[in-house]
């Protein structure tokens, strides 16, 4: 037991991120592999070494774990791949992690990583004009409210463009279609993900009921985004398997102030303005069918194409949360995981 209190094994916490730290792998043939600080921030950057006739495309990219887990060792395999396929630069990013770092920690190491990265592409080799912001999971939250803060700094490159692997993007209504068919599916349930939303707020889990019920928001508020949030804008084939809409609920005021910062954009980029929708890059959207953060990105989708942003969208039938990370599991992976990132390989080699 020692052993284990000393590798700090003996909370669940600790003991999970043990299982999914992974390991830095060893050199490739392919690629040039460094560490570095962008700021303060630790970040792992991926060259490919074939020569270039011209600057490469700049992948920055944001791993997933809810908010608490997940690491640049983690996302090796999935970094190494996009760099070597897509032949292009790759910055994958240690952000802080919840509960001992909460938001805005992890969205703050996000932007800074990048902003870095963007005014010193060059001396890696890749031009500041084809920058693309990516990430999944949580880390697709991080990428949409990043590229969203960039609209808004002229002194640095437009960024190129957004790619979004099944994003977390609000967290007013955990009672979606997506949320109600999908809410016992490994390997994210709908209950985990109302409880890495509140640790990754707050780093406690109370009023998890609350936000599950969707009292955790006064009705005003609800109806303030209802445009933006609402099953209607969801196409009816995605509610075929079950959906029953749920009855606004009145808030309690003292769980409303605990969370209220879940309506900033930086946090819920769903939830951000038509003006800043419209300036955004073009854009590459992964959903998976069986996934509660599936409605999520479809909702993101009709803003986006609403505001006239180009999307291209690939939607994996019999796809669930985290296939793409299984890519290369051997037994435990998925031709359709593979597929998955093969499609993003050719969106960004199209660019």
């Amino acid at each position: 037991m020692e052993f284990l209190y000393k590798l700090g094994l003996c909370s669940q916490l600790g003991f999970t991120r043990y299982m999914r730290q992974g390991k830095k792998l060893g050199e490739d043939p392919k690629l040039f592999i460094k560490d570095l600080q962008f700021g303060k921030v630790p970040v792992r950057i991926y060259q490919p070494r074939a020569p270039s006739a011209g600057r490469r495309r700049g992948v920055i990219y944001f791993h997933g774990g809810g908010w608490m887990f997940g690491s640049i060792n983690s996302y090796e395999p999935i970094c190494r791949y996009i760099a070597r396929e897509s032949e292009s630069v790759v910055v994958s990013v240690e952000y802080r992690l919840a509960p001992e770092h909460t938001y805005p920690a992890q969205y703050e190491d996000c932007l800074t990583s990048t902003t870095h990265f963007m005014k010193t592409a060059e001396d890696y080799g890749v031009d500041p004009a084809c920058i693309i912001i990516s990430g999944d999971s949580a880390g697709g939250n991080l990428a949409a409210a990043v590229c969203q803060t960039l609209v808004g700094r002229p002194d640095l490159p437009k960024v190129h463009a957004q790619v979004l692997i099944y994003p977390c993007l609000q967290a007013i209504d955990f009672n979606l279609p997506s949320y109600q068919q999908n809410c016992a599916v490994p390997i994210l349930f709908r209950e985990r993900t109302a409880f890495y939303v509140l640790q990754y707020l707050k780093g406690d889990a109370s009023f998890l009921e609350d936000v599950l019920e969707g009292c955790h928001m006064p009705v005003d508020v609800k109806l303030k985004f209802r445009k933006w949030l609402s099953a209607d804008n969801i196409p009816k084939e995605f509610k075929v398997r079950g959906y029953k809409p749920k009855v606004p609920i009145q808030s309690s005021n003292e769980v409303y102030e605990a969370v209220k910062k879940i309506c900033e954009p930086t946090f819920s980029p769903l939830l951000t303005e038509d003006a800043v929708v419209r300036q955004l890059p073009e854009s590459f959207i992964l959903t998976c069918e069986y996934d509660v953060l599936r409605d999520d990105a479809l909702l993101y989708k009709k803003r986006l194409e609403d505001g006239g942003v180009p999307v291209t969208w690939y939607h994996i039938e019999n796809g669930f949360h985290g296939i793409i990370s299984l890519f290369d599991k051997g037994r435990l992976s998925f031709p359709a995981g593979k597929k998955g990132l093969d499609n993003i390989v050719n969106f960004l080699r199209s660019l």
